[in-house]
């Protein structure tokens, strides 16, 4: 869902995932799991708050997301700033939030993705590919496996 407060717009993407918060959290700092429900990206960071954050593909010989850690408290909330490095690199970097609530045999699972300029290309962006990683993460921890990677996070409504 893309919102607009003042002027700044944002993304917010909840969904629940019948697992645990440490096996959630795993998957969104772990570059062994990102690659298998993020098309083949690698998540690196030391997770340190002013850390940078990379994620590659390509096996390892290409970025295109840079940031740099701006919360982290394992296994609850993680926070950094999200530089696109292709085609939108003029926009100055947004703002991913992850929060993580255990409920029972699931989690709760808040993204917002802020801090947004106006008319940004990079909102548009992420407004096609969050939900399509999300549920690639959801089924990859729920069934073991990740949906079928193809060009979902191209397809238009």
């Amino acid at each position: 869902m893309t919102t607009t407060t003042t002027d700044k717009p944002s993304f917010v993407y909840v969904l629940y995932i019948a697992t645990t918060a440490e096996k959630l959290w795993e998957a969104l700092t772990r570059g062994d799991f990102t690659e298998k429900y993020w098309g083949g990206r690698r998540v690196e960071s030391t997770w340190q708050p002013g850390a940078p954050i990379v994620y590659r593909y390509d096996e390892g010989r290409k970025t295109d997301i840079t940031g740099e850690v701006l919360r982290c408290e394992a296994p609850t909330l993680l926070s950094y700033t999200f530089g696109v490095d292709h085609g939108e690199a003029t926009e100055p970097a947004s703002r991913v939030t992850f929060e993580l609530k255990p409920l029972g045999a699931m989690v709760r699972l808040t993204l917002t993705h802020d801090q947004f300029p106006a008319d940004s290309k990079v909102l548009q962006g992420v407004s096609r590919g969050w939900p399509g990683i999300l549920s690639n993460l959801k089924s990859y921890l729920e069934l073991g496996k990740p949906l079928p990677f193809g060009n979902w996070d191209r397809a238009t409504a």
